[in-house]
Order: structure tokens, then sequence, then C-alpha cells
């Protein structure tokens, strides 16, 4: 799919022609589509191909006055999904007077911009609506950042009483998000940081402020990255314990129990033998019995809550 926009004093509105100073965005285009591009803008196919691929690290290349800029974006998956968050590519493409961006699909940080939460956003200079889209991607990964964080507490009261594996399963899955998340914002950082001694962009005082920005910003989303996946490590192995621990309890209080209702019944085994017994010919021996059954289990029950066991 290609659609092709272009800010006006109304604001971002689509346009039909690619004309210069719109931003070009292409989600999972098809063959067809890649090579009207390639020919239509004379860049290399890889500019187009590369974004296509979930594993691509984020990187940056020239060719012949075209630039490919690949940065990883954080993406908010479905509820049913097993991993909350994942990682795609983005390719940011500045050629002729246009800029394209390329991904498999839609993205979240791509979405701000077309909903209106970013203002201050203009498609004709390129150079800071790429800026913009690198700096929105790194406050979009404080943003999920923060919401793993929250998951991760609300699973760490319910692992308090849990005894299953659910909560540990959701916690290595927000576990594999993280890993997502600090891979991504690693070679981000190494990407953005050439800019600073490559001479590729051309960026005025504004635009170097916003460069600035977002190092910083990215650099913080890598800390907390780093940081909440050492707090979700350390969580999953201490909860693993308690839960083998709770497991335990449980099985303790059954045992217990089991050995309590195991008194009387070895005394109404006893008796329900069919030879010479004591009492067997008192009136009074079933109450004698019941008597016995209950004392036993009373016993129990003291020696077990004296030693602790309950």
């Amino acid at each position: 799919m290609i659609a092709a926009y272009i800010t006006t004093h109304t604001g971002l509105v689509p346009v039909e022609n690619w004309v210069d100073g719109c931003w070009i965005k292409v989600v999972n285009p098809t063959e067809k589509e890649i090579a009207l591009l390639v020919e239509r803008f004379g860049v290399w196919i890889e500019f187009f191909t590369d974004p296509l691929d979930v594993d691509e690290r984020a990187r940056f290349e020239v060719d012949e006055g075209n630039m490919l800029m690949l940065i990883r974006s954080p993406r908010r998956e479905p509820e049913e999904a097993a991993i909350p968050y994942i990682t795609l590519p983005i390719g940011i493409i500045l050629t002729g007077n246009v800029i394209i961006t390329v991904t498999l699909t839609e993205v979240d940080v791509l979405e701000e911009f077309l909903s209106g939460w970013v203002r201050n956003f203009d498609t004709k200079t390129r150079t800071r609506f790429a800026l913009q889209i690198c700096y929105r991607t790194a406050l979009r990964f404080l943003r999920y950042l923060k919401d793993i964080n929250r998951m991760s507490n609300l699973i760490e009261m319910n692992l308090y009483r849990s005894s299953t594996n659910d909560q540990l399963l959701d916690l290595f899955n927000l576990h594999k998000s993280l890993v997502f998340f600090t891979t991504s914002l690693r070679s981000n950082s190494l990407m953005v940081e050439k800019f600073s001694y490559s001479n590729i962009l051309e960026m005025t005082d504004d635009e170097h402020d916003l460069y600035e920005e977002m190092v910083i910003e990215n650099k913080q989303a890598l800390e907390m990255a780093n940081i909440y996946t050492s707090i979700v490590m350390g969580m999953t192995g201490t909860f693993a314990s308690i839960i083998n621990n709770n497991v335990n309890v449980v099985m303790k209080l059954l045992t217990s129990i089991t050995i309590l209702i195991s008194l009387p019944t070895l005394i109404a085994s006893i008796y329900g033998m069919n030879v010479g017994l004591p009492l067997q010919d008192n009136p009074m021996a079933f109450l004698f019995i019941m008597f016995g059954a209950v004392a036993a289990s009373a016993i129990g029950l003291f020696i077990l809550v004296r030693w602790k066991v309950l």
C-alpha cells in the first residue's frame, strides 16, 4: 500500500501525486509497487526491501545522494498475543525532495503523525521530519516501558498468592519484550550517534537541538529497558521459589490433614475386625471408641502445632 501526504496550513492532507515536499508512506508493498518506486526515484531496491525484514538492524546507508535511515520501533500487540510488545524496522528514505517511509505493517509511531498527536512537523523539511520520527520513536519506547513496569507490578501482586505457572509465563513474555526493546534501543543508539561525526545530515541549529533531545531520550529509554530487564529477571527467579514454597505449604497441610484423619480410621479399622476385642460386650463401647478416635486426632493436632508443622 502506498499513500502520500503533505502538510498545508490546514494540517496533514493526502495527495494523489508524488509532489515535491510530500511524505510517501509505504506499507507492505508488492513487488510491482517496489519496482514503481525504484523507477520513479532511482534508489536501490534494497532501500525498500530491507525495512521489510523484521530482523533488520538499525543503520543508515547513502547512495548517490539518496539516504536510508533504518530504525527499530516498538509496537503494541493485540490483547490475545502472548508477547505484548515487539519491535519492527522503519525505513526512512530521503531522496529528491520527498521523504519515504517503508514498513512491513502499520506501526504506532507513524500513526501518531497521521492522527494529529504530533504537532509542528512539516513534510517539506525532510531532515527535521526524519529526526522527529526518530524522536517520537524514543518517546514511544519510554511510554511502553512504563506500561511494562505497571504490568510487572500487577503480576507481582498476583504472584504472592499464586501456586501455578501462569504469572511466571506472563513475566517470561514481558522479559521477551524487554529483550526486544533493549537490542533495538542499543542499535538505534549506535545509529543516531554516528550522525554526530558523519556530516551526512546537514542540520540547522533547531534541528541539531532536536537531534540532541533524541539522543538523550534514546539513552534514557535504553537505561530504563536495562533496569526493567534486571528487575523482571530477578522477579522471575524469586517468585519461582515462592511458588515452589506455596506448593510445599499446601502439600504439608494436606499431609497433616491426612495424618489426623488416619488416626480415627486406624481405630475404626481395628474395631471392625471379626475377632474378640476389648469393650465389645460393653453397651458404651461405641462412645468409648468415638471418644478415643477424637482424642487421638486432638493429640495429633497438638503435636503438629507444637512442632510448628501447622
